[in-house]
């Protein structure tokens, strides 16, 4: 891919349909089915155990489903260099910065790797977009020395530098305290407003869910049951979903 493909208004559409996938025959994902359109902040949210990180891996490519499929684009994401013709950045729970590299080695490694700028032009990018993320002047940090919010924010200006179509964020306000989980959720909404890119959100966090998405999927034991705005959410009769929007719900 070179430089000229990268084009900071385009977003995708993605249909996951009929996925079904077990492990030692258990059945973990039953026929899961949704569509996310171009643009939009997805948020997929369900207790522990509904099947949430294996269908994130499935998105991603990570694994095969047994049945059904993912289409980026309408293209399967099994098809050979479909995650080179639609961008697809990952933000990981952790952050997933490389220990050994810096955070401006860690920011600018996608565009040096795949020479799509110069050394300059990389220092300059990754710098506009760790100020984005409020962590400006950060570049000669190591991963190490920031804390988990700071990581977080680090994590979404790497994909940012990618200018996706796609995002995926995994648990993004895990392990943070209530006031960092709204600054990051801000990031996502503020992300979407910049790149216009098309972000799915797995989160177990409902202040989350309700505050950035555009609709919301419920997940159940490896089903969808409800998808819907969040006032469409909200007023659902179906006793799993109230009982998990509740907080009464005991995860399996």
């Amino acid at each position: 891919m070179n430089a000229a493909n990268h084009n900071s208004s385009r977003s995708v559409r993605v249909e996951v349909r009929g996925l079904r996938k077990s492990f030692n025959g258990e059945e973990v994902l039953r026929g899961v089915d949704f569509r996310v359109e171009p643009g939009e902040i997805f948020v997929i949210m369900g207790p522990s155990g509904s099947g949430k990180s294996v269908l994130l891996k499935h998105l991603i490519g990570l694994e095969t489903p047994d049945a059904g499929e993912v289409l980026i684009g309408g293209e399967s994401i099994q098809t050979p260099g479909v995650m080179d013709r639609h961008r697809m950045a990952m933000v990981f729970q952790s952050g997933a910065l490389l220990n050994s590299l810096t955070v401006g080695e860690n920011l600018g490694l996608y565009l040096s790797e795949h020479q799509l700028k110069s050394q300059d032009e990389i220092d300059a990018i990754v710098a506009a977009n760790l100020d984005l993320v409020g962590l400006k002047g950060m570049q000669e940090r190591m991963p190490n020395e920031l804390s988990g919010g700071m990581k977080k924010r680090a994590s979404i200006a790497r994909a940012l530098v990618m200018e996706p179509e796609l995002i995926l964020y995994d648990e993004p306000t895990s392990e943070l305290d209530p006031l960092m989980a709204v600054i990051i959720g801000q990031e996502i909404v503020n992300m979407r407003r910049r790149i216009h890119a098309t972000s799915i959100v797995v989160s177990h966090d409902r202040d989350l869910a309700f505050g950035i998405a555009d609709r919301i999927a419920i997940m159940y034991l490896g089903h969808i049951l409800c998808v819907g705005t969040a006032d469409e959410i909200r007023a659902t009769t179906n006793p799993v979903i109230q009982e998990f929007l509740n907080a009464n719900f005991k995860p399996v």
